[in-house]
């Protein structure tokens, strides 16, 4: 008995082994490709929101314990910037700068978006790179009819509204979608917070 247990411990001491070293090896296989489809997407979505921008490089002075402390004092505590892009013309001059901030109040979970902000403090509007709310109503707030009304704004906050607005720093909210609604233009309103604390004027 004694034998068939030490056996039975060495057979799947053997196969949990085999198993990691086959994990392993598909891990390294498969972290490259991920990783080439990951930037590809963020690249994307820069582009989405700086389309003459020739190219993007990380900003260098990012600090992400510092954006934490200058969004916990905002009225965005809830926002949290991720990472900030220079968006450069062709000649390499800054034209603004793309800020990727993630929203911990969607109806369903958090919400991740790039945001395009000129040099002059203009949104060019915003781009969803993650996102899982309700289909047919939160999951709007990736359509034209809702992220257009953030383009070539230069308020220094939003507000979301329930009816047609009746200024430039509202927002009204998609249909039956309030919450999805509030929290992409809180995450919005964080990067304006982050820009303007540190970014605007070339700090």
């Amino acid at each position: 008995m004694n034998k068939k247990i030490v056996k039975d411990a060495m057979i799947l001491t053997a196969f949990t082994l085999v198993l990691g070293l086959i994990l392993g090896v598909v891990n390294e296989i498969t972290k490259g490709p991920i990783a080439k489809v990951n930037y590809e997407a963020e690249q994307e979505s820069y582009r989405n929101v700086f389309k003459d921008a020739d190219s993007f490089e990380e900003y260098k002075d990012f600090d992400a314990k510092k954006a934490e402390d200058i969004i916990a004092k905002s009225d965005y505590a809830n926002d949290e910037i991720l990472s900030v892009n220079t968006a450069l013309d062709k000649s390499g001059e800054v034209l603004g700068y793309v800020i990727s901030v993630t929203s911990h109040e969607g109806s369903q979970s958090d919400i991740t978006l790039s945001v395009g902000i000129r040099n002059d403090g203009t949104l060019n509007g915003y781009s969803i790179t993650s996102i899982s709310e309700t289909p047919g109503l939160g999951m709007l707030v990736q359509e034209k009819a809702f992220y257009s009304q953030f383009e070539n704004k230069s308020e220094s906050s939003y507000t979301v509204v329930k009816t047609a607005p009746s200024a430039d720093n509202e927002i009204e909210a998609v249909t039956g979608a309030t919450i999805s609604s509030r929290a992409v233009t809180n995450a919005v309103n964080a990067s304006l917070v982050y820009f303007q604390t540190v970014l605007q004027g070339g700090n």
